[in-house]
């Protein structure tokens, strides 16, 4: 996926991302979270911009807080 930072991506798009992953890889939030800040950010925030980088930690945040699905 190609994205560039001349946008500022919501809270809503990062937490969708959050959960497809941790869906599609069953993986702990932890893991979730290294996983969509490599692919996302290249580990860099400066990446995608300061606001985008901070919708991605209140989007982790809020899918910190969700009851795990049974």
């Amino acid at each position: 996926m190609i994205l560039n930072k001349g946008g500022k991506l919501s809270v809503e798009y990062f937490l969708s991302y959050l959960e497809l992953v941790s869906n599609a890889r069953q993986c702990s939030t932890a893991e979730v979270y290294d996983i969509v800040f490599d692919r996302l950010f290249d580990q860099d925030e400066t990446k995608l911009g300061q606001a985008s980088f901070q919708a991605f930690n209140d989007a982790y945040e809020q899918f910190t807080k969700k009851p795990e699905s049974i």
